[in-house]
């Protein structure tokens, strides 16, 4: 390791699926390597499959990301079936993202979580979900491709359950504005109460977990970000994918507030 990267923070970042892991599928990930790292940071990506190399590579790092997923919470840990609606669990991304909050809090290691690592880190903390806004929800809100109402000539027609005839897919995310809570960490770095975000999910916060204060939401009420409030800790959560938005002033502010939080660590000064 350089003298330079030995002296920024190294921030441990778990694989999406433990699927994407076994085959080497690396585009998605690399987006939240490639933004820990224009933040300041030096990020480590966390097997999901070697759980003891995992455990043993956790003291030495300062921080993490939990990133976003295909896959769905698996709903017995918020004491809830699953009713239709839930893609796949993934258990070994959940048993990596459980012990890394156990350390991160135990340890107070700032900790930034994206779309199903907020969810994650909402029933970690006794929180619940939404398991499908589309059916959960009425709201006219896109919160991912498959919401986008396109219009053709003939027929206007919902990407989602059914296919789509005649209509391409959406190629981009949709966006929406996502409103903040005055004394928050996100209107802070936001510069002020709202901002245009991305959206890439089909589940949402419905409970909040202990200690979790709401500081952003949807226009239809969706909780969009939460930030813990049990001590000083640098911990948040937000819905939207940061790392897809390259040169958007709040993904590119959250980031480095989270990689500076983890510079002032002791461990992280004495690097």
């Amino acid at each position: 390791m350089s003298a330079e990267n030995q002296s920024r923070p190294r921030v441990g970042v778990p694989w999406r699926t433990s699927q994407e892991e076994a085959a080497g599928n690396h585009p998605k990930i690399a987006n939240y390597l490639r933004a820990v790292e224009e933040a300041g940071g030096v990020p480590v990506p966390l097997s999901l499959r070697d759980a003891q190399k995992q455990q043993g590579e956790l003291p030495g790092l300062d921080a993490f990301v939990l990133p976003g997923s295909p896959s769905d919470v698996e709903p017995a840990r918020y004491g809830a079936a699953n009713r239709g609606h839930c893609a796949e669990p993934d258990a070994p991304r959940e048993a990596a993202d459980m012990a890394i909050l156990q350390h991160a809090f135990a340890e107070k290691k700032p900790v930034l979580a994206i779309c199903y690592g907020c969810q994650l880190l909402n029933v970690y903390l006794g929180g619940t979900l939404i398991q499908d806004i589309r059916s959960e929800v009425a709201t006219s809100t896109a919160h991912r491709k498959a919401d986008i109402v396109l219009r053709d000539r003939k027929a206007d027609v919902v990407l989602g359950d059914r296919k789509a005839v005649d209509v391409p897919p959406a190629e981009d995310d949709p966006r929406h504005e996502a409103a903040f809570e005055a004394g928050s960490r996100l209107a802070a770095l936001a510069g002020g109460g709202c901002a245009e975000i991305n959206s890439s999910h089909h589940q949402a916060i419905a409970a909040p977990g202990k200690n979790l204060r709401v500081t952003a939401h949807a226009p239809d009420g969706i909780i969009e970000g939460v930030e813990w409030t049990g001590d000083g800790n640098w911990v948040v959560g937000v819905q939207w994918h940061p790392e897809r938005m390259a040169g958007d002033a709040l993904a590119e502010r959250l980031f480095r507030d989270f990689v500076a939080a983890a510079a002032k660590r002791p461990c992280s000064a004495g690097r």
